[in-house]
This record gives C-alpha cells, structure tokens and sequence, in this order.
C-alpha cells in the first residue's frame, strides 16, 4: 500500500480529516470485518438487527438453538408430584418433593382449609381413601427410630382465606424413601396443629405414645399419595 502524503495525514482548517484519509481507513474496516465473519454469513441490511455471533464452539446444552431442553436429563425418580384431594373428594392442593442434594425440598400449596396451623406429615401407607386413615400411621425411613420422625414436616399455616403456602427443606428422607421400594407414601393435612411432643412438664412428666405418634392434631382433613 501506498504511503499517506504528510497533506493526506494533516486536517483541513476547518478541523475536518481529509476524505483522502478518511476513505481508505474505511476500505481497511471493511476489509477486516469480512475476513472475521463466519463462512457464509452475510451481513444484514434490516436497521436495527444484530448479526449472529460465531465463536467456532456448540452452543450449551439447554441453550436455544442447542436440540436439548432445559432441564434436560434430570431423572423422574429425583422428583414426586401429587395433588391433595380434601373430605369431600375435590383437589384441595398440590404438593411438590424435589431432591436438591442430601436434602428434599418440600413445595405446599393448599385451599378450602380452616384458618390457622395445621399439622403436615408423610403417612407410611400409599391409600387416601375414606377419612384418609387408610394412610396409616407417620413414616419412619428405614433405619430411623424415635421422635420427630422422619415424616414430621412444619405445620401448614393457613390463612383467612382459606389458602396456604409453605416451602420447607428437610433430610429426614429422601425421594428414594418415600418410594418406599415401589410401594409409595402419602401427605396428610390434619385439622389441628402439631404439638410435636412438646408437653410441659407441669401437665404430664412426659407425652404419651399417642402424643408422640400423632402430635395431637387432630383429624385428616386432606391426602395426597406419593409414588
């Protein structure tokens, strides 16, 4: 290439590059842009369009444009669903059990119950039949003994609308537990709160069996099997 005059190099008086400067910079720009573009990419001539960037690499699994999903490949046995049926035999809720390392995270979302707290736990029998006793009794993991159990979750406060949400994370099971070797479980909503044991000396010097298998709360007032 030509060397620029010392003329070419210097601006005009009116503070202005030369155009004979001006036009073979623009020349190089160009030149530089095509040779960076990817083979077969055109540049776009619609304003305000933003040309595909082409980095030589495959996009990310689950990224667009990648042939996967998001999400994709997640096992079905890391994860349980199931929707709450009340009394009377209509949906009153869902709930959600997804595994998150050694830990389950447990997703709540009930309607149509009594305001206040309501005890919440996993029952060791896959049947929400009748008054949902077909439940059976709370669930032990195996290997675990004692009191809380493993199927004691937080109560579920309700609101004065009837709903309620709870999100609670817990490593009591896990979601292989609760499959109970293809047998399944279930999630039970009582009609009063959970005392969790929790006697006061001054009433009794100890709860009693019936207290520490049921918490007190009451009645099943809502079921939802887990398999």
């Amino acid at each position: 290439m030509a060397l620029l005059s010392r003329r070419d190099s210097q601006t005009t008086r009116s503070g202005r590059v030369s155009l004979r400067v001006v036009a073979p910079m623009v020349a190089i720009a160009a030149a530089g842009l095509t040779a960076c573009s990817p083979p077969n990419q055109e540049a776009s001539d619609v304003p305000g369009t933003t040309p595909a960037v082409w980095t030589g690499m495959p996009a990310p699994a689950g990224a667009p444009g990648s042939g996967g999903q998001a999400g994709e490949g997640a096992e079905s046995a890391d994860r349980i669903n199931t929707v709450l049926q009340g009394a009377d035999g209509k949906a009153a809720g869902t709930a959600t059990f997804v595994s998150n390392g050694d830990t389950v995270i447990v997703t709540v979302s009930a309607h149509g119950l009594q305001p206040g707290f309501h005890g919440l736990h996993v029952h060791s029998v896959a049947k929400c039949e009748g008054d949902f006793t077909s439940a059976g009794g709370h669930f032990q993991a195996e290997g675990h003994t004692g009191h809380p159990q493993s199927g004691d979750l937080s109560s579920l406060l309700v609101r004065q609308d009837g709903t309620a949400d709870l999100t609670v994370t817990t490593d009591a099971f896990t979601i292989k537990d609760l499959q109970n070797k293809g047998e399944g479980t279930a999630l039970v909503v009582h009609s009063g709160a959970d005392n969790f044991g929790n006697i006061p000396t001054r009433y009794a010097p100890a709860p009693d069996q019936a207290t520490l298998d049921t918490g007190d709360a009451g009645s099943r007032v809502a079921c939802g099997v887990l398999k």
